[in-house]
């Protein structure tokens, strides 16, 4: 549905567009599956200029500092590329 944006009243709900991806991580020990959730905001969050918020499903880093892949952009694509490139980045070690 082209016009979901419309159903939004108040900013303050973050209505948002869901957008679900999987990619495996290929790393020695075994491969791990993340799934990233990509929201597409009506309006961007307040203190947010960006329509699009990609975050994985799981940490990373556990063992040192552990941090969750997440992105932000101006399109689909430039959010899932930057949770992306934190996955590809930093080791997966374990729940």
């Amino acid at each position: 549905m082209a016009e979901w944006h419309y159903a939004q009243v108040d900013p303050a709900e973050e209505l948002a567009l869901l957008h679900v991806f999987s990619v495996k991580k290929r790393q020695e020990g075994g491969d791990v599956d993340f799934r990233i959730t990509v929201r597409e905001f009506a309006v961007a969050p307040a203190g947010h200029r960006q329509l699009f918020f990609a975050e994985a499903d799981k940490p990373l880093n556990q063992k040192t500092a552990a941090v969750i892949p997440c992105g932000w952009g101006d399109s689909e694509l430039a959010a899932l590329s930057d949770c992306l490139r934190m996955i590809r980045q930093f080791p997966y070690e374990g729940a």
